[in-house]
């Protein structure tokens, strides 16, 4: 699997610490392409072949025009064995997707699979947001897309916001896509909300406001026909992201481009802007904490048999507690017992997972 990282936005969300650089500053579109194509050239044998999954993510991976889009699929064709290849998602702001830009997508004939950021159906909240798209904007790139002859679209929404007046279009606009994301808003340090928090400029909702929120997202995608699989992800039967999924199987990945993260089964690497990189050897507990975060954030959770053996009768133990509580129920498999979260589980997944660290 790879990700390729595209690290251009047209402006900045108040809510985002990652590493993206507004469009027009001095990393140019097109010198980062001819970067990352040489990055596939040098690194094209450190992940294992065929590849089954690509993910395009960023920053914003819809700002870079079909051309340069078109040089970097010919690149991965020419580096990697994409013979069978499941699904390549790319990720997109409702403003980008125009009906002439998802043609020339469609035309590439490599991207199979679109991940919009929606985030809200309030113009409101979108605005606090700093987004660029409005409500309507979001409507139109879904139908665009169907329009476009994409069948598999994905949509990212933002529960934690002071209004959710939108969430009954929100569930309206669930009919027409296959999977739904929908993650807390989180006021990261030395963010534009950050700031605007600690000014008082906006008031955010407390912690049983947020639960209720997600709870009541919960209740309608499942009554809309969704299945959660993950903590933050829904979907439609057999629309579950393959590419997630298999990071959450703690698969090795490869990862391209400024601040992509890469995985080989025992190191983690990850690119910084200035073209050098960073890794480090995990640990067997290492790999067993991380295994837990993981596995333990979704409905499948964790089995015995991905468990190193001297950590299985802890984690048999330990898991009790859970058990007792109704966060996690054991069931019986071939070779052993599974920890599965309960939907209640779920919502405590992070805390279980790190109280079970070694």
């Amino acid at each position: 699997m790879i990700y390729i990282h595209v690290p251009f936005c047209h402006r900045k969300c108040t809510y985002c610490a990652f590493f993206s650089k507004v469009e027009g500053g001095k990393w140019r579109m097109d010198s980062y392409v001819d970067a990352l194509i040489e990055e596939m050239r040098q690194r094209r044998d450190e992940q294992a072949h065929p590849i089954k999954t690509v993910y395009f993510g960023g920053g914003t991976p819809s700002i870079l025009p079909i051309e340069q889009l078109e040089r970097i699929v010919k690149a991965l064709h020419d580096n990697f064995d994409l013979s069978q290849v499941e699904e390549v998602t790319l990720e997109a702001n409702p403003e980008d997707l125009t009906i002439g830009y998802l043609q020339g997508l469609k035309k590439l004939g490599l991207v199979n699979r679109l991940s919009i950021g929606i985030q809200s159906l309030d113009d409101e909240m979108l605005r606090l947001l700093n987004r660029r798209h409005t409500a309507r904007q979001a409507i139109d790139a879904v139908e665009n897309a169907h329009k476009a002859g994409f069948d598999n679209i994905s949509v990212d929404f933002i529960y934690g916001l002071p209004s959710m007046t939108s969430l009954t279009s929100m569930t309206s606009l669930a009919s027409k896509v296959s999977h739904l994301s929908a993650y807390a808003l989180t006021v990261e340090s030395g963010t534009a909300l950050a700031v605007q928090v600690e000014q008082g400029r906006v008031e955010l909702p407390d912690e049983e406001e947020v639960v209720r929120q997600y709870h009541s997202l919960c209740q309608q995608f499942s009554d809309a026909g969704f299945l959660q699989y993950e903590v933050s992800n829904f979907a439609r039967p057999g629309f579950e992201s393959r590419h997630n999924s298999r990071y959450w199987n703690r698969t090795p990945y490869l990862g391209l481009g400024p601040g992509a993260h890469s995985f080989d089964g025992f190191r983690r690497r990850w690119n910084k802007p200035d073209g050098t990189f960073e890794q480090e050897t995990l640990t067997e507990a290492d790999a067993y904490n991380e295994l837990l975060m993981t596995a333990l954030r979704t409905t499948r959770g964790v089995s015995l048999a991905q468990v190193p053996e001297q950590y299985k009768e802890r984690l048999h133990r330990e898991m009790q507690p859970y058990v007792d509580s109704g966060w996690i129920v054991v069931r019986s498999e071939v070779g052993g017992w599974r920890y599965e979260p309960t939907p209640e589980g779920l919502l405590h997944a992070d805390g279980i997972a790190a109280a079970l660290f070694v």
